[in-house]
């Protein structure tokens, strides 16, 4: 598949509004608001593209949603958080191809009737920060953002607004509540930002990389997306490939590549760091199951890796060797959930730290037979029971490595040390603790 969403990230001066419009930018725009509104949402909706930010919700089903028959007025916020463990892809666009998520965010504005989007952006990305807002005042002295568009009559503007850094402002509810400005905590639903959104308005939240796919539907039409991988998964993908693997990355590929290929192609990871065997790995993000070596080769989509057993996610995929201890892997990602969690719920808020707390103490030598039973308990109680999924993202890594290598558990705990031989543990370990 030709690049698209990544052509010219790697040329000089490819940020910039000058490049971009030179290279065919914002002709999609033009075409789009020939259109009605209603014409843009049924193209999105029949290209088949699905959220890239992890849940695979149908964009065009979710702009449809929003309630056009509200006096309210209507948002459009875009989800730039991007705050997921092995998650790397949307700050590369935003670094690289800032007007392409422009335009895509006008477009999805025009298709929900809507005057103002905000990219809500994760708090460490300052200078990812500066790179939009330079490039977003070229744009509107250009005539691309603000008022009367390209001469259309259509009014719209973009700001950035920048996290205080909170994983949890990524659940699109959470992310509302932190524009408001209040804490970063998830809403109960219903009612759906569809209908109750920003301010209390009709609202869409989407992810980066699906913003950047609209204007590729529009320009080439919903069929040709739809065609660009397996049934119900087309159009272009970016994967983060991380860990062990010659080359880490963010490399793009159609939802027909498989995983093995993504990790073992040249064109891709190009393989096992220094060819030690593969142990397992995270196919969409710290917060999915993982998948061992025998069930790689799969299509890297979202039905094909729900049907291994897990989830695409955000395509975050962290690639783990034999030198891997995956009571230290539990533990290391335990450490990030129970730093994040946002406190609202009381499963995740208590059980995040138990959970921890638990494995540092098998890590430590001093763990016992029950505590295997124990992980298991308290991440059964909070699965399911998060007003987000927060809950389940965190109780995932401890259930998924006690059912595929339980026998790693219950050697710490009756060696009273990790019987796993990676020389680079002991620092790692120590950076954790501390």
């Amino acid at each position: 598949m030709e690049p698209l969403l990544t052509t010219h990230i790697a040329e000089p001066n490819a940020a910039t509004l000058d490049f971009y419009v030179k290279h065919g930018g914002y002709e999609p725009l033009k075409k789009a608001l020939a259109m009605t509104p209603d014409a843009v949402v049924e193209a999105v909706k029949a290209s088949g593209l699905r959220g890239r930010g992890g849940a695979g919700f149908p964009t065009g089903m979710k702009w449809q949603f929003i309630d056009k028959k509200s006096p309210k007025p209507k948002y459009l916020c875009c989800n730039a958080d991007e705050s997921e463990p092995g998650t790397f892809k949307d700050h590369v666009l935003m670094e690289r191809n800032p007007h392409l998520l422009f335009e895509g965010c006008l477009i999805g504005c025009h298709a929900i009737g809507a005057k103002v989007a905000y990219i809500y952006i994760r708090g460490e990305f300052y200078h990812v920060q500066e790179v939009l807002e330079a490039e977003l005042e070229k744009a509107r002295a250009a005539g691309y953002i603000g008022r009367n568009i390209l001469g259309t009559g259509f009014d719209c503007e973009i700001y950035v607004h920048r996290g205080a850094g909170a994983y949890e402002a990524g659940e699109e509810t959470a992310l509302i509540e932190s524009l408001e400005g209040k804490r970063a905590q998830p809403r109960l639903k219903p009612p759906f930002p569809a209908t109750h959104g920003l301010y209390g308005c009709p609202s869409a939240v989407n992810n980066v990389e699906t913003l950047c796919n609209v204007p590729f539907i529009i320009e080439r039409g919903a069929d040709w997306f739809a065609k660009l991988g397996p049934e119900k998964n087309g159009g272009p993908k970016l994967f983060c490939v991380s860990g062990h693997v010659k080359r880490p990355g963010t490399y793009e590929a159609s939802m027909d590549v498989s995983l093995r290929d993504l990790i073992y192609d040249p064109k891709f990871a190009g393989g096992m760091l220094d060819g030690r065997p593969l142990k397992a790995v995270i196919p969409g993000g710290s917060s999915v199951p993982l998948l061992l070596p025998d069930q790689i080769d799969i299509p890297a989509s979202f039905d094909g890796i729900a049907k291994a057993g897990s989830l695409l996610g955000s395509a975050g995929i962290i690639v783990m060797d034999n030198t891997t201890c995956m009571v230290w892997a539990a533990q290391n990602l335990l450490h990030f959930y129970k730093h994040e969690s946002c406190g609202k719920c009381t499963p995740c808020r208590e059980g995040c730290d138990w959970l921890f707390r638990i494995l540092e103490k098998i890590e430590r030598g001093e763990g016992e037979q029950r505590d295997i039973d124990l992980l298991l308990s308290v991440s059964n109680n909070i699965l399911g029971k998060t007003l987000c999924a927060f809950g389940d993202a965190a109780a995932t890594p401890v259930l998924s490595t006690i059912k595929l290598f339980q026998a790693e558990y219950e050697a710490h705990i009756r060696e009273g040390r990790c019987t796993v031989s990676a020389p680079w543990r002991a620092t790692a370990r120590v950076a954790v603790a501390h």
